[in-house]
């Protein structure tokens, strides 16, 4: 089940129905059971503090994410800054939709078991968002 909240902001996901039926396509592309996921949106300061806190990194990031798998079953909570996602949007000249997208399917990808500090794992992070984002423009 896929759960929304909002923390230091005012941010509600439009479509939470065929939001939780893309993620759990998703989610079963990659053989994966879907478990409960909290997506929380957040401010930039709220999550920069998070990062410093639970990670030991002094700086701004779109999302982090916490795994919370049982087995084939994924888990966890992501936390996501709006501030930041429509700082991207600009940077890379596409919607806020299109990126906040980007970075919800990101943070399951982590969840999933993708990793994104090398950069052959961000090569295919970023493959693996692309497919998933052309799955959400089907339904």
């Amino acid at each position: 089940m896929i759960n929304t909240f909002s923390e230091q902001i005012e941010f509600e996901y439009d479509d939470t129905k065929q939001l939780s039926e893309w993620i759990e396509q998703c989610s079963k592309m990659h053989n994966k059971e879907l478990g409960d996921i909290n997506i929380i949106f957040c401010s930039d300061d709220y999550l920069y503090e998070m990062n410093k806190i639970y990670l030991n990194h002094d700086y701004y990031t779109d999302v982090i994410t916490f795994p919370y798998n049982i087995g084939n079953k994924i888990e966890g909570d992501i936390f996501i800054s709006i501030d930041r996602v429509k700082d991207n949007a600009k940077t890379y000249n596409t919607s806020f939709e299109n990126e906040l997208n980007r970075v919800i399917i990101h943070g399951v990808l982590h969840l999933i078991g993708f990793k994104d500090k090398s950069e052959e794992e961000q090569k295919e992070m970023r493959k693996q968002e692309d497919t998933c984002l052309e799955k959400l423009k089907e339904k």
